[in-house]
């Protein structure tokens, strides 16, 4: 077994960092969007939905998560009047999943919430530190999809 280099003790710490913050990330988003019937999960299938209709599988890709979570919130979403399933032109089964007036309404609201949550903790962090942390965690980003 290999002892970890500088580099790598500073990767994996790294990636623990990135875990606790995903974890707070996620409960903050679920108290931002829970007062109009989302979650974290489902605001970010109708961010990527606000783009334009897509079918569930690209909406997995975008967001680096299986086809089946994506689905199984898509259907959540549906059932609950944020999204609708069209006929896709391209692909028989693929149905694409395009917004309702509801769940656009209930996304511009969580923006709008978002942007003041954002705001007020950005303002808590340097400008320079918040666009090193993106550039690192981008990198890091990079590489892994590199390492596939």
């Amino acid at each position: 077994m290999g002892k970890p280099t500088e580099e790598g003790e500073a990767f994996t710490e790294l990636l623990l960092e990135v875990f606790r913050v995903n974890g707070l990330l996620l409960e903050a988003g679920d108290r931002l969007t829970e007062p109009f019937g989302l979650s974290s999960a489902r605001w970010q299938v109708l961010g990527v939905v606000d783009h334009g209709d897509v079918p569930v599988a690209d909406i997995a890709r975008t967001m680096g998560l299986t086809r089946q979570s994506v689905q199984q919130t898509a259907d959540a979403l549906e059932k609950d009047g944020f999204i609708e399933y069209l006929e896709n032109p391209r692909h028989r089964r693929a149905k694409l999943v395009s917004m309702t007036p509801r769940g656009r309404e209930a996304l511009r609201a969580v923006e709008a919430r978002h942007a003041t949550w954002a705001n007020r903790l950005g303002g808590k962090v340097t400008l320079r530190h918040l666009r090193a942390a993106l550039e690192g965690l981008r990198q890091t980003r990079q590489r892994l999809e590199e390492d596939v």
